[in-house]
């Protein structure tokens, strides 16, 4: 009997390793971009629009990075990202003034995107098709990780050593990031038939679906991972908030690796029902966390929710499109996190100012039969992707 080949070869772990790396240096920044801009003479309105910028850069760029991604070797446009990510979070350990900080947060915005999009495409391209499920399920636990573990490392250093000596962290991690891709063999250079010319387009049609769905899952996460801490405390809640995002990762941790398999061998809809009922589940709970024990079963449900549908998305999106344009439906699927991640803080500031203190998780419900519409108009395109490959 022959033995079956890993897919987890030297190159795929170093391009793991690379996506850890670049996702760790900007989350690194992420809590703390906002108060060194205050601490720089930034009012707290162009603070937040420094801080926000990124979302904005990231929507725009995204088609871009898409295309260029099915035309340029991934290596070429990785490396471009990663020097720019590196100019960007070393900019803001030089910056003088707020002035500086929105230019040195453009361009680091504007490496993440390339990051992004090259390298789950250059992954994808790394690994056989009947493989990407599992492949994806990896990479996003190394970029869960990453924005699990560097908050809150950079949350505890900068009280200690300050703003620009904890910023440093984040351009050795984009250091790292840099020097990984330049051990990695395989290059993924596109093969483009140059009798065929090559429209630029926006999205990929194929992976619409998909970007909408990436979007309403992703909402509830990123009103937690800003507003967590503020509705507890205006709920008078005993319990230690803190350790809501550890739960999470971990149970991230433990359901990609014991699920990592069948990513790949169960079609769309069981992956859809699991997380659309963790999703629901959540935000009933979460309106509830009187104790420590009903917190850790709102950030377990989340990881499966909002986890769980992530990985399944990123993958299906790429099955969907042809393989002359995955660059650009890794891009549409990351539109639509941008969304999500620009919508949910938005929609979090606008309940909490509105309504009362419980009902901040529990309207969040309106997005259900959203969801669901989305999928019973797409299913059967969602469902047969598995056959795609």
């Amino acid at each position: 009997m022959e033995k079956k080949q890993s897919i987890y070869t030297k190159d795929v772990i170093l391009v793991m390793a690379a996506s850890f790396f670049f996702m760790f240096s900007v989350m690194f920044v992420t809590p703390l971009i906002n108060g060194y801009a205050i601490s720089l003479g930034a009012s707290a309105v162009f603070a937040g629009m420094i801080t926000g910028i990124m979302s904005v850069v990231s929507m725009f760029l995204r088609p871009v990075a898409g295309n260029l991604t099915d035309r340029f070797s991934k290596y070429s446009l990785s490396f471009i990202g990663g020097v720019l990510i590196l100019i960007g979070v070393a900019g803001y350990c030089l910056s003088p003034s707020g002035n500086w900080l929105l230019i040195f947060r453009l361009i680091n915005g504007t490496g993440f995107v390339l990051a992004t999009v090259c390298m789950t495409t250059w992954l994808a391209f790394l690994v056989p098709r009947s493989h990407v499920g599992e492949a994806m399920g990896f990479y996003g636990l190394m970029n869960a990780l990453a924005m699990a573990l560097a908050p809150a490392l950079a949350i505890n250093l900068y009280k200690v050593i300050g703003y620009k000596s904890a910023l440093w962290l984040a351009v050795v991690a984009a250091i790292l990031m840099i020097i990984s891709i330049q051990f990695v063999g395989d290059h993924a250079k596109p093969k483009i038939n140059s009798s065929k010319k090559r429209k630029i387009k926006i999205i990929q049609k194929d992976a619409i679906p998909i970007a909408l769905l990436t979007t309403f899952f992703a909402i509830p996460y990123f009103i937690t991972q800003a507003d967590i801490v503020v509705y507890v405390e205006r709920q008078h809640f005993s319990i230690a908030v803190g350790y809501f995002f550890v739960i999470y990762a971990i149970a991230l941790l433990l359901i990609r690796i014991g699920l990592k398999k069948y990513f790949d061998l169960i079609r769309f809809g069981f992956w859809f029902w699991l997380s659309l009922i963790a999703t629901i589940l959540f935000l009933i709970v979460a309106a509830f966390m009187v104790n420590n024990w009903l917190m850790g079963f709102a950030a377990i449900m989340l990881s499966i929710g909002y986890g769980v549908i992530y990985s399944v998305n990123q993958s299906t999106a790429l099955m969907l499109a042809p393989i002359e344009e995955q660059g650009l439906a890794s891009s549409t699927f990351y539109l639509g996190l941008d969304i999500g991640m620009a919508a949910g803080p938005m929609i979090g500031g606008v309940t909490a100012q509105n309504l009362a203190p419980a009902y901040f998780y529990s309207v969040l419900l309106v997005i259900v039969p959203i969801i669901l519409i989305v999928y019973f108009v797409y299913r059967k395109k969602l469902n047969g992707a598995l056959s795609r490959r």
